[in-house]
């Protein structure tokens, strides 16, 4: 899917481009693939003089290589943005090229995304382009934005965690909590656990792509100060996500604590068990050994003396079991 964006008296404009001849009628400051063709990269190349590198979206570069500027003043961003929208959280590598001076349009500036699939911090970044005039003013100021939105975005979703986490937390500190509401809450703070992690790696990535932003020297003062912002909005969930992982790990270790409490108490009732039917199964043993004369020959109350003398055995040690209070 191949988007184009224009300014229009201050606001952000999209248009969704299926030809050449559709895409020579604007001119963008931002054009954003998602999940492109080769037709839709051949438009490119031909409308923009732009090569999109085959390894734009990989995994596996080099970290070091990930932020670079060309000979001809193209800067490269790869920058991953996080989706919480499904059960499976994950990050997205999204490629960023900034043609500072595009020659093709006499235009001052394009911003060329990306990406394998859509990105939330791009729908609330159209959104509020939509909603405030005058927030963009050229393609640095998309790109800056954009790292505002998904530092916005990581707030967000730290918020959510909060709230969960309080719910969580009152199921585990719950004196009556059973085993299968322990390992409820269990999955769901390993399921917060993974999350506030990728919310800090994407903090960490964001916040090195606006520092190599600030060193390429391509903003101006305004858009200086804005990174400058930016870097300080990223600080502040710093001291959030430490937060988040101590709190986290502490109703990790009293869920499983209380998961462990649970069981001994069930351990406790056979320990209990098997040291009251000790007595009883010793004087059954006794009893029926081989006997040269079987007892209940000679004395007709052997049988009933037998099982009386099994039963007190196996009543005394509950009796004192109880009063010790191990019975509770």
């Amino acid at each position: 899917m191949l988007n184009v964006f224009t300014l229009a008296n201050g606001r952000l404009f999209q248009e969704e481009i299926e030809s050449l001849e559709e895409l020579a009628r604007f001119k963008p400051i931002w054009v954003d693939l998602e999940d492109p063709t080769p037709e839709e990269r051949r438009w490119v190349k031909q409308h923009f003089g732009l090569s999109i590198p085959e390894d734009a979206m990989d995994e596996d570069i080099e970290e070091s290589a990930r932020f670079f500027e060309e000979d001809n003043g193209e800067l490269h961003v790869r920058s991953d943005f996080l989706i919480t929208a499904d059960e499976t959280p994950r990050s997205v590598r999204v490629a960023f090229i900034l043609n500072e001076h595009n020659d093709s349009l006499k235009s001052h500036g394009v911003l060329f995304s990306i990406h394998d699939e859509d990105v939330p911090v791009f729908r609330l970044l159209r959104m509020r382009a939509r909603r405030m005039p005058g927030l963009i003013e050229d393609a640095k100021d998309v790109l800056l934005m954009l790292f505002d939105a998904d530092a916005e975005y990581c707030a967000d979703t730290l918020e959510d965690i909060y709230d969960e986490i309080e719910i969580v937390s009152g199921k585990v500190l719950n004196s009556n909590a059973s085993d299968n509401l322990l390992s409820e809450a269990l999955s769901a703070i390993a399921r917060h656990e993974d999350m506030s992690g990728r919310i800090r790696r994407n903090v960490m990535d964001t916040r090195r792509a606006v520092s190599f932003m600030m060193r390429s020297r391509l903003l101006n003062a305004e858009q200086f100060e804005d990174a400058r912002q930016i870097l300080r909005d990223l600080d502040s969930l710093d001291s959030h996500t430490a937060f988040l992982f101590d709190k986290i790990n502490f109703l990790m270790d009293a869920t499983v604590g209380f998961i462990n409490i649970n069981q001994n108490k069930i351990i406790k009732i056979f320990s209990v068990a098997s040291v009251s039917l000790l007595p009883p199964t010793l004087v059954a043993s006794s009893y029926g050994m081989n006997f040269r004369f079987m007892p209940e020959l000679d004395w007709s109350f052997g049988y009933p003396f037998a099982i009386a003398l099994m039963v007190l055995s196996a009543v005394v040690p509950m009796v004192y079991f109880r009063k010790r209070g191990w019975l509770r």
